[in-house]
C-alpha cells in the first residue's frame, strides 16, 4: 500500500500475477532501466558534446568578465559609501545605505550571509558581509540612489548605465545557464571592458591601447609564457588584428623574414613615410634575394626557379623608394642576410615594456601565408605565479634579430 492509500504492483519479474491480477485503482510502475543499455535517443554524438563545449566556452569566457565587473563596482561602492556610512551604522552601513526602497533585496543578501554563515560557505572571511552578497543590478541600484557621491569619480552616467544596461542580458543568461550567442559574447566584452575603464580599472599593460588585454589572458596568462594569440594563417591574423593595428602609431620596428610581406604588402609605402617621419626607427632585414638559400626555398615551395627571389627583390626596391622619400634616412635602415631563413618576426617596440611582436616559422610546403601566427606581448606577465619567472618568447626573437642584424650587409 502506498502513501497515498493506493496499492502498489510488485516490480519483481518473479511475480506470477498478471495484468488481471492489479486491481482496481493501483498504480503501474514503470520497470527501472538497466543503467547500460542507454539508447541512441539518449546517447551525446560529436556534435552535441561540441555544441555544449562551445556553450561551456562562451559561458565561462562571459562569467570572467562578468566577476571582474561585479568584483571592480563592489569596490568603488564599499570605496564611496562605507566613509559615508559606517560611522554612524557601524556593520549595517549597507542596510542602511540601501534605504526603505532597497529593504526587500538587502534583506533577502543579509538572509543568504547567514545560511551562508551556518553551512560554512564563506571560505574567505573578507566576503562575510553584505556587500558580498549583493547581485551586479543591486550594487547598481546603489550607485543610482547615491549618483551625487560617485559623480566627482565617474564622467559620464550614462555610459555607465549602458554599459550595464547591456552586461544584464548576459548576466541572466549565464546565471541560468543558457545558450550564449557569439554576438551577445562580443557585446559583453565590449561592455565589460568599457565598464572597467569608466571605473578606473582598465588595463595597465602599456600596449593594451594596440594589443587590448582580454580577460582570459588577465587571468592565466602566465601559462603561456607572453603569447596572446594563436592564427592558423596570416589571413585570421589580418581579420582580427589590422595592419594598421600592428604597425600604426609605432615608435621603434624590426623585421626580420624572407620578403616581409606583412608589413610591405599590407602597409602602405605613403602610411610607412608618415609612420616615418613622426620619428618612428625602422629596421628591415630581408633574405638576399641572390643567395642559394632562396633557390632552396622555391624548390621547397614547388614553385618556378626565379619566381621568389623577384618577389623578394620587388620588396626590397619599394622599401627604398619609401627611404629616399624620407629626410632622415638613416633612422630606415634596409639590410639583408645569407643564411637559412627559419622565421619570419616583427618586433613592434620591441625595446620598451609595450612592445609586440607578430612572429611565424618557416614551414616546409607552406607559404608564408599559410603559415601558424604567434602574436606575442613584451614586457612582464600580467599574472604572477608562485613559479620562476623563466620569461617568454619575445625576448628570445628580439635577440636573435640582433644577432642576425649584425651579421648582415646593408642594401645602398
Amino acid at each position: 500500500m502506498g502513501s497515498g492509500g493506493l496499492e502498489l504492483p510488485p516490480g519483481d519479474e518473479g511475480h506470477e500475477g498478471t495484468s488481471a491480477d492489479v486491481p482496481p485503482g493501483a498504480v503501474s510502475l514503470a520497470r527501472p532501466m538497466n543503467v547500460g543499455a542507454i539508447g541512441p535517443e539518449l546517447d551525446w554524438g560529436a556534435e552535441a558534446w561540441h555544441e555544449v563545449r562551445t556553450r561551456a566556452q562562451r559561458a565561462g569566457r562571459a562569467y570572467i568578465w562578468l566577476n571582474l565587473v561585479e568584483q571592480r563596482l563592489r569596490a568603488v561602492v564599499a570605496a564611496v559609501l562605507r566613509p559615508v556610512y559606517e560611522p554612524v551604522h557601524g556593520d549595517e552601513w549597507v542596510v542602511a545605505a540601501a534605504g526603505p526602497a532597497g529593504q526587500e533585496w538587502v534583506q533577502r543578501a543579509v538572509a543568504v550571509r547567514e545560511v551562508s554563515r551556518r553551512k560554512g560557505y564563506l571560505l574567505d572571511p573578507a566576503d562575510d558581509n553584505v556587500l558580498s552578497f549583493l547581485t551586479l543590478p543591486q550594487l547598481r541600484e546603489l550607485m543610482v540612489q547615491h549618483w551625487p557621491c560617485f559623480e566627482p569619480y565617474i564622467d559620464e552616467r550614462r555610459d555607465l548605465e549602458l554599459a550595464l544596461d547591456e552586461l544584464e542580458v548576459t548576466r541572466n543568461v549565464v546565471s541560468r545557464n543558457r545558450a550564449l550567442s557569439e554576438a551577445v559574447l562580443s557585446q559583453a566584452e565590449r561592455a565589460s571592458a568599457r565598464l572597467l575603464e569608466i571605473l578606473g580599472a582598465g588595463g595597465d599593460v602599456p600596449s593594451a591601447r594596440r594589443l587590448p588585454v582580454d580577460a582570459v589572458e588577465d587571468l592565466v596568462g602566465d601559462r603561456y609564457a607572453d603569447v596572446v594569440a594563436v592564427h592558423p594563417d596570416r589571413v585570421r591574423l589580418l581579420r582580427q588584428f589590422p595592419a594598421e593595428d600592428i604597425f600604426g602609431g609605432a615608435r621603434r620596428l624590426d623585421a626580420i623574414g624572407i620578403g616581409l610581406n606583412l608589413l610591405v604588402q599590407n602597409f602602405s609605402g605613403r602610411r610607412l613615410v608618415r609612420l616615418a617621419e613622426s620619428g618612428c626607427r625602422v629596421r628591415l632585414l630581408f633574405l638576399n634575394p641572390a643567395c642559394s638559400a632562396v633557390k632552396r626555398r622555391e624548390r621547397e615551395l614547388g614553385i618556378k626557379r626565379g619566381e621568389l627571389s623577384r618577389a623578394v627583390e620587388a620588396n626590397i626596391l619599394h622599401m627604398r623608394r619609401v627611404r629616399a622619400r624620407l629626410r632622415d634616412q638613416g633612422a630606415f635602415e634596409i639590410q639583408v642576410f645569407d643564411e637559412t631563413p627559419r622565421f619570419t618576426a616583427y618586433l613592434v617596440d620591441g625595446d620598451g615594456a609595450d612592445g609586440i611582436a607578430v612572429v611565424q616559422s618557416y614551414l616546409r610546403r607552406t607559404r608564408g601565408m599559410e603559415a601558424p601566427v604567434l602574436v606575442l606581448r613584451n614586457g612582464s606577465k600580467l599574472v604572477k605565479s608562485d613559479h620562476v619567472d623563466e620569461g617568454g618568447l619575445f625576448p628570445t626573437y628580439r635577440e636573435e634579430f640582433e644577432l642576425m642584424w649584425a651579421d648582415s650587409r646593408p642594401v645602398s
